[in-house]
């Protein structure tokens, strides 16, 4: 970046997030975002993953702010010293996943996520899931609440809450993680290689009705979903010197 990059801010909707966001235009000024070196994102983990949502085609880094509720993903608010910051900041490129999902209507809807793709009942019956990884069945029938595939980069989010593994942000691997397992009850996961391709089908699908999630994104009533790394469409993040994500992953590792 030059010494003064051109930065496009954003914010969420919380009063904190857009007050930032105008302390800092007025300090900074605010670059036309298709001309900006970077876009800095205030607001929670949320936010950040709308704003790198927005990036498949112009490719801008994203740089967050914390001013939100969750900020795994996000740098400390400092008033002072952004352009040092944005130009020693660590770069992280990550991949989404790419979900297709096709709905009991034959409706095929795709959808790129970020963290994860999850799949989830919709009502209070169990799901039962046929599992296929690269064209070979894995797990005939895992019945559950559900089950999800998490990036590196989306493995300390639902994938923790679920007693899925973190996962260093360069391992190349994605975690298929079961939700609230019933049946195989010693089941917990597997660890996949990155380019591997997962088909979940839905069985009794018209009965035990199921959804599925690209991070926030949702499809309902759906008979089959096929997941795979999207190395088409890079993204990238950037992290205050000692505070980047495999940093903070290898951290999470060590926390109780």
């Amino acid at each position: 970046m030059s010494a003064e990059p051109r930065i496009h801010f954003t914010a969420s909707q919380k009063p904190e997030a857009r007050q930032a966001a105008d302390l800092m235009i007025r300090r900074y000024g605010q670059a036309v975002m298709s001309k900006a070196d970077v876009i800095v994102a205030m607001g929670g983990d949320g936010w950040m993953l709308e704003t790198l949502r927005g990036r498949y085609g112009d490719r801008i880094p994203v740089y967050g702010m914390h001013r939100g509720t969750v900020g795994f993903l996000m740098n400390e608010f400092v008033e002072e010293g952004l352009h040092a910051r944005l130009n020693s900041a660590v770069r992280v490129v990550i991949h989404p996943l790419e979900l297709k999902a096709t709905k009991l209507s034959g409706e095929v809807v795709t959808l790129r996520a970020i963290n994860e793709v999850s799949l989830l009942r919709q009502t209070s019956q169990t799901a039962n899931l046929r599992i296929m990884v690269d064209g070979r069945e894995r797990l005939p029938d895992l019945a559950a609440d559900g089950v999800l595939v998490a990036t590196p980069a989306g493995s300390t989010a639902y994938n923790l809450s679920a007693h899925g593994p973190i996962l260093p942000i360069g391992a190349n691997l994605l975690a298929l993680t079961p939700i609230s397992p019933f049946r195989p009850r010693r089941w917990r996961g597997a660890l996949l290689r990155h380019d591997a391709r997962v088909e979940i089908f839905v069985l009794e699908a018209e009965r035990r009705s199921v959804s599925a999630s690209a991070d926030t994104q949702d499809v309902r009533d759906i008979a089959h979903v096929a997941v795979r790394e999207d190395r088409s469409h890079p993204l990238t993040m950037l992290f205050d010197e000692g505070h980047a994500l495999d940093e903070r992953i290898l951290r999470e590792q060590f926390s109780f």
